[in-house]
């Protein structure tokens, strides 16, 4: 029975047998990286160099899969430009001891919610096709939905800080789109390298460049807004 509920399909084209692993991964990695956030300091710097290193590992591996960049000179400079700035920026948020806990928090549940929801979306629904030459798999139901949550998770923010509803939802939902544009991005660079994921780390997600995919575009354009905001200022007022 087991067996059957997982080769089942959703009208999307979902394998319930591929959530579920999504659904332990995080429910054993989340912890942990909340965990780390919530102590700052050396854990949250000691988890962001760790996921560092093991992105620029995978980076490295993609690039010897063509062999027009197993020795090229520019592979590692585009591997830092494509990995350094999101690390570095949640580093710089979370370095704000008034809102860094609260803006890197908000960070993280916007791209979570922006990648939950379009997977569901996505995969119930399924539809017109948003990129077919990057990523077949992605659908316009899908980045709807994954805006949608998004729009949620500010709402809330916004709410419960007694902040205007209207700056929580304009600012998730452009953070929401900037996730959904590093996702499409990382499937682009797969699809140059010819791999179908950056690594096997973590199961029904891949490696960590494909779970950490929206974040390394997300975080950067959250600590764009938070500098233009200042200091001690949280993103959604």
């Amino acid at each position: 029975m087991a067996r059957v509920l997982a080769d089942r399909k959703t009208p999307g084209g979902m394998r319930w047998g591929d959530l579920s692993k999504r659904v332990v991964s995080a429910a054993v990695l989340a912890p942990l990286a909340l965990l780390c956030l919530w102590a700052g300091g050396w854990p949250w710097s000691v988890l962001i160099a760790l996921a560092t290193i093991g992105m620029a590992g995978e980076w490295r591996r993609m690039c010897r899969h063509r062999p027009a960049t197993a020795n090229a000179w520019w592979a590692p400079l585009l591997g830092l430009v494509y990995i350094v700035p999101g690390p570095a920026a949640l580093l710089w948020l979370r370095a704000d001891p008034v809102a860094g806990l609260g803006n890197v928090l908000f960070v993280i549940l916007v791209v979570w919610a922006t990648d939950i929801g379009a997977y569901l979306a996505g995969r119930l629904i399924g539809g017109a096709k948003l990129a077919p030459s990057i990523s077949p798999g992605k659908t316009w139901s899908g980045a709807a939905g994954g805006v949608a949550l998004a729009l949620a998770v500010g709402l809330a923010a916004a709410h419960l800080d007694g902040a205007p509803l209207w700056r929580g939802l304009l600012v998730a939902a452009g953070l929401a789109v900037v996730a959904e544009a590093g996702d499409l991005l990382e499937s682009a660079l797969k699809r140059y390298f010819g791999v179908k994921d950056s690594g096997t780390l973590i199961p029904g997600h891949g490696g960590l460049l494909d779970r950490l995919d929206a974040v390394l575009v997300t975080a950067p354009a959250a600590a764009l807004l938070a500098a233009m905001l200042g200091r001690g200022v949280e993103l959604w007022r």
